[in-house]
């Protein structure tokens, strides 16, 4: 490379040019876009007529309009403006930019950029007012164009038109772009060779993370059983995500607000503020029924646990038993004739180093003697009696508990609804194009909550209340001993989540439950139990 006495770059003599080519990623219909290709041969035959040799070729594959980032177009246009290169060569205008005048005027009788397609040169005094008219007219071109666009799009959309590519277990129905259930026989069969089908798939996501399934549990088993995503790769907890959180399996015309800085899918609102279905009244049936959606998504989230309570029938049925841990090793400690002991003990290089034993009827007697105690020292704003209260119901009216349980979840995934939208407002998400939603979502929100406090209320004043005077008027120990074996475990079981025993001091020592005991008590659902002792010391 040599440089003149002006500074211009030569190649054995000859100037160098650089070539800026750019195609638009999508082509209208209509609309007949030399391609990248084309444009190349174009202007490296221009530079071999004009006495030129191609420096660079500055390839872009992207829109020109005014919200888009052009890196290649920033970096051809830096190297003529500073003297890099003395010639930018261009197709044509519209290639250059449809930023109007605002584009071309910092190069006029500046930087020489060559138009080929309108023969416009920006060093030419005579072009000044073509470069000018022509920069314009693509501008005022793109800006009719994406208001015909919009307009027909937003026309689509009230239609209940699905615009893009169908998520999957769904298909775009052609001509009506409506959204039906995928039932096409999946490409992949489970362990049994039953073969299934993309909305089979669907249908099982909802459910299982309805039942509390992890979605990270979820994916092994679907992985497993050789099921693979839309795209062919293997499945991970992003898609399964992806799936619970989008209202279009609901049958809801979804779109992003916010764009690519607001990924996730809402519901379309109409001019009123009101959701459009994208599947016809006969699909609508099939689609996810909106209690399983918002129940799964709530477990997604963690506003609302699956409840362990009521227990299974199983072989358990002495009142501690799994309940027992030995403070040394944090281990379970079974019953092992008339005493519990560390399940470590003696147990080879893994051993307990100081494994607890306790005599039964001793630890039994103690932790209900203190069971009883702690029951009738509750009062309205104890943690305990509002865990006591929810696990007795669970107990004894589990489909009523149920009920409630979920209408609490729905209360504090309201809740948590209303939050986003101020965090949002806060953050100007509601600004400019998406200002139209923010007053739908606003009373969205809002109306939510209602629903789900006057839900809960209709619940818990409907026989959510219950009755547990005979365990805190300080009768429980006595009712304990009344009961069978499985009512005492139970019993146990709703106040008390684990009991710790440390190791006696000594061979032959009298038991001591407060300077040996710890028990774990119950807590509300979704609140975090307070740490054992040990557990603090660890």
């Amino acid at each position: 490379m040599n440089k003149t006495t002006d500074g211009a770059c030569t190649c054995h003599g000859l100037p160098y040019v650089d070539l800026l080519l750019r195609k638009s990623k999508v082509v209208r219909e209509g609309e007949r876009a030399l391609s990248i290709r084309a444009q190349e041969d174009r202007g490296r035959a221009w530079a071999d007529e004009h006495g030129y040799c191609v420096r660079k070729v500055w390839k872009e594959n992207l829109s020109a309009w005014s919200d888009v980032k052009r890196p290649k177009y920033d970096a051809a246009m830096a190297a003529v403006m500073d003297g890099e290169v003395p010639c930018l060569w261009v197709y044509a205008l519209d290639r250059f930019s449809r930023k109007g005048a605002e584009a071309v005027v910092p190069i006029l009788g500046k930087a020489r950029v060559i138009f080929d397609y309108e023969r416009l040169d920006s060093m030419d005094e005579r072009d000044r007012r073509w470069i000018i008219d022509r920069a314009e007219n693509a501008r005022e071109y793109s800006q009719r164009l994406s208001h015909n666009v919009r307009g027909t799009k937003a026309r689509q959309r009230t239609e209940g038109r699905w615009l893009s590519k169908a998520p999957f277990g769904l298909v775009v129905v052609p001509g009506t772009r409506k959204l039906v259930p995928d039932l096409t026989p999946y490409m992949c069969t489970v362990a049994d060779r039953r073969e299934v089908t993309p909305w089979e798939i669907v249908q099982r996501v909802f459910k299982a993370i309805s039942e509390g399934v992890s979605s990270r549990a979820l994916t092994r088993q679907l992985n497993g059983e050789g099921l693979r995503t839309g795209t062919g790769v293997p499945w991970r907890a992003d898609a399964v995500r992806a799936i619970i959180i989008h209202p279009v399996y609901e049958g809801w015309l979804t779109h992003c607000p916010g764009g690519k800085a607001h990924r996730d899918r809402v519901p379309f609102l109409d001019a009123q503020g009101e959701r459009i279905r994208v599947v016809t009244a006969e699909t609508l049936p099939h689609m996810i029924p909106s209690e399983l959606a918002e129940r799964a998504r709530r477990v997604l989230s963690g506003n609302q646990t699956i409840s362990k309570i009521p227990p299974t029938p199983g072989r358990a049925v002495r009142a501690l038993t799994s309940r027992m841990r030995c403070a040394s090793c944090k281990s379970a400690m079974t019953l092992e004739g008339t005493s519990y002991a560390c399940s470590r003990y003696g147990d080879g290089a893994e051993a307990c180093t100081d494994p607890a034993f306790v005599n039964r009827k001793a630890i039994e007697r103690y932790v209900v003697q203190t069971w009883s105690e702690r029951l009738h020292s509750t009062d309205d704003n104890d943690p305990l009696l509002v865990a006591v209260a929810d696990r007795w119901h669970a107990l004894t009216r589990p489909e009523e508990s149920q009920e409630i349980a979920d209408a609490r979840a729905e209360l504090k995934a309201a809740q948590t609804k209303l939050d986003k939208f101020h965090a949002d407002d806060a953050n100007d998400f509601y600004a400019g194009r998406s200002a139209r939603y923010r007053i739908p979502h606003k009373t969205a929100a809002e109306s939510r909550i209602s629903k789900a406090e006057k839900r809960l209320a209709e619940l818990v004043g409907n026989g959510g209340r219950v009755d547990l005077s005979f365990l805190l008027s300080g009768r429980g120990e006595a009712y304990w001993y009344t009961a069978d074996a499985r009512m005492q475990r139970d019993l146990l079981g709703i106040a008390i989540d684990t009991v710790t025993v440390a190791k006696s001091p000594g061979r032959g020592q009298r038991f001591n439950g407060n300077a040996r005991v710890t028990i774990a008590w119950a807590t509300p659902e979704g609140d975090e139990p307070e740490a054992d002792e040990f557990e603090r010391a660890a």
